[in-house]
């Protein structure tokens, strides 16, 4: 009788366990691989802007720059999305990125490597920008 007694709550201590063991493992390496340390935007200065090969089996050259973020000082590599968009974007520009929305936080599509996209230049819409809807500030 004294042995069945003790064995009734141990399935629910062992996945209590297992759960909160679960937890901090998914955490702690999340977030030492992100740059952006569990935020969902930062800000940062652009360092250079470039171009990224596509992957197979498109043959695209992607335009993209590299950012130093404010928060942490790491450097990141950024999309600029649509067309004409890294033309309004020049070195030591302030620029608010956010992530690409690829599967799990990953890259999205043909670009290798680059989780994050530019949203503002110089705390005015990239979008609006390139839609010609305002001008872009001089500083």
């Amino acid at each position: 009788m004294g042995k069945k007694s003790r064995g009734l709550n141990v399935a629910k201590k062992l996945k209590q366990r297992r759960k909160n063991n679960k937890r901090t493992k998914f955490s702690a390496n999340w977030l030492r691989s992100d740059p952006l340390e569990g935020a969902s935007q930062a800000r940062g200065i652009v360092l250079e802007k470039f171009e990224l090969e596509a992957k197979q089996p498109n043959s695209a050259m992607r335009k993209c720059v590299r950012v130093q973020l404010a928060k942490n000082g790491k450097q990141v590599s950024a999309f600029a999305p649509g067309d004409g968009a890294i033309k309004l974007i020049e070195e030591h520009d302030e620029v608010l990125l956010d992530g690409l929305g690829g599967r799990q936080g990953g890259a999205k599509g043909d670009l290798s490597g680059i989780r994050l996209q530019v949203i503002k230049v110089n705390d005015q819409s990239l979008l609006a920008l390139r839609q010609g809807k305002i001008e872009k500030a001089r500083r």
